[in-house]
């Protein structure tokens, strides 16, 4: 049920648009209404979610360490994966923001006969990561033509990169392609193999299914069922400057697809997929690990009396010389 619940919801918000719209004749609520709806909960709970973990107190440095600590001079630090200032910090945010620095370096682990643990690389969930990443980026990137009466030279390069095999007419965009792959791989990693089909659960099936169901009616549009570009474009700069209209002859599929995004948009403060803002905040990655340097002191104790050394020692001086231990007083 994990698995046919979240399929089957993104069906019915299919069915549900495709109904809405073609036999209920509801273009306003799902062209006007539902979108600003999930672009006003989207932003509302954006910041909710980013407020919430900004306000949360780290006492402790607790970075993730994965190499070598500054520490003495002669000793060679990792200043990326272990950095002690700021531009380390930056640096590794970078990567890990842009790259996926943390999951290039994951790895996998197999039990043998023998018995015998092996270790091995885990690199396809990196490369499938990073290219649903970077095409969803860029498939959102090149949406900004809808935005803007004259499209910037910036997005037209995009688009020309996109598009740079020249295949089809509407021309081929790779991204279109790399980003259905990625989501496809994703789902079926996790339902082919027993420990993460194991712990996932709905909220991890249903994302995928919805961006899968929202690139692929993107897809429909552009190369199968054609709508009216004019009208959609008309649409979208109506949203945007308040003033909406609802054109004539856009098509069905395009109403499916934006109901979807809507979808998505609605969902996304609620879900993991808020990581995109978390990691930004996220003390394990953002902290540099200067422990050695400074000492990070819970501002949450209360003041206890401690036990010193030189109180142990007047307490105990007397069994201690018996003992034959040295003592600093005699």
């Amino acid at each position: 049920m994990k698995i046919v619940f979240p399929f089957f919801a993104v069906i019915a918000l299919v069915l549900l648009a495709f109904a809405g719209v073609k036999v209920a004749n509801l273009q306003f609520l799902f062209g006007v209404i539902i979108p600003y709806v999930a672009a006003a909960t989207f932003i509302i709970g954006f910041v909710i979610r980013v407020l919430k973990w900004g306000r949360s107190p780290v006492p402790f440095s607790i970075p993730t360490t994965a190499g070598q600590q500054k520490s003495l001079p002669w000793i060679k630090q990792n200043k990326l994966d272990n950095p002690s200032g700021t531009m380390g910090v930056i640096g590794r945010m970078a990567l890990e923001v842009l790259f996926f620095r943390s999951l290039f370096r994951n790895t996998k682990t197999e039990l043998h006969e023998g018995p015998r643990l092996a270790y091995g690389s885990e690199k396809f969930l990196w490369l499938a990561g990073l290219a649903f990443h970077w095409s969803f980026l860029i498939i959102f990137v090149r949406h900004f033509r809808f935005f803007m009466g004259q499209v910037p030279a910036a997005i037209q390069m995009i688009e020309g990169v996109d598009s740079f095999f020249q295949i089809g007419a509407p021309l081929l965009y790779m991204t279109d392609v790399v980003l259905l792959a990625a989501v496809s791989y994703l789902i079926f990693r996790r339902l082919a193999m027993p420990l993460i089909k194991y712990i996932s659960l709905p909220a991890d099936y249903f994302p995928l299914f919805l961006i899968f169901g929202l690139g692929a009616s993107g897809v429909i549009m552009r190369y199968f069922a054609k709508v009216h570009i004019v009208g959609v474009k008309q649409l979208v700069m109506g949203l945007i400057s308040f003033s909406p209209v609802i054109p004539e002859g856009i098509g069905v599929v395009f109403y499916i697809h934006l109901f979807l995004l809507s979808i998505l948009l609605i969902y996304f403060p609620m879900s993991k997929l808020m990581h995109m803002g978390g990691v930004f905040l996220s003390p394990t990655r953002n902290m540099p690990n200067n422990s050695r340097e400074v000492r990070h002191i819970n501002p949450w104790n209360y003041p206890v009396h401690v036990h010193t050394y030189e109180e142990y020692e007047n307490d105990f001086r007397d069994k201690m010389k018996k003992a034959g231990l040295p003592v600093e007083k005699e």
